[in-house]
């Protein structure tokens, strides 16, 4: 996918519903709800327990307004309305996923070294220094040209980003590491001492 194109899609949202209509397509794959039914709005509703501080209004243009922006596909079919996330709307979704990225910090460390190594060809400079953003913001530590340093278990937030970019094995890698070698600067920098 071409990154340069979707560019304003790195923006915040301007709704948390939208967020939350994301979310729920993101961890259900699709809605599914009795096209027939009286309480069609209230089926929609209950899909998301944070719904309930939404009008029937907002969520009607919330649905509308991402259908018409090609983020969902709503189709009918056998008395049932689905509701799911398009190509593009997958896309968005993970870049709300990414937005919201934190590597957790246990109350005792392991006494292992998270090492990320890269190595993405200069055509894909844009996601390279991308990740280099996230990588500073996730509160990674240069260790040296293209490795990156974390002191805590980051392996799934890793693996998220991997295919959000959509980095091959070859282009990036976790290694967990009991020893790099005098680590005091590093101890200091993630307060372990």
């Amino acid at each position: 996918m071409d990154i340069g194109k979707y560019k304003y899609y790195f923006r915040k949202p301007k709704s948390e519903i939208v967020k939350d209509v994301f979310s729920s397509l993101v961890l259900g794959g699709a809605m599914i709800i009795a096209a027939n039914s009286p309480y069609f709005w209230q089926n929609i509703v209950s899909a998301h327990k944070k719904w309930h501080r939404y009008s029937k209004k907002k969520i009607t243009d919330t649905f509308y307004s991402l259908k018409k922006q090609g983020f969902i596909a709503i189709a009918e079919k056998n008395h049932q309305i689905y509701i799911s996330l398009t190509e593009k709307g997958r896309y968005k979704a993970g870049i709300f996923q990414i937005n919201t990225l934190k590597i957790s910090k246990p109350k005792r460390w392991d006494g292992k070294w998270r090492l990320l190594i890269f190595d993405v060809a200069h055509k894909r400079r844009i996601y390279r220094e991308a990740l280099r953003g996230k990588l500073k913001e996730l509160g990674f530590c240069l260790l040296q040209k293209s490795v990156w340093i974390h002191s805590f278990d980051c392996s799934a937030e890793v693996a998220l980003l991997k295919d959000f970019f959509g980095f091959s094995e070859q282009e990036i890698r976790l290694i967990v590491a009991e020893n790099i070698g005098d680590d005091a600067k590093h101890r200091k920098i993630f307060r372990l001492l």
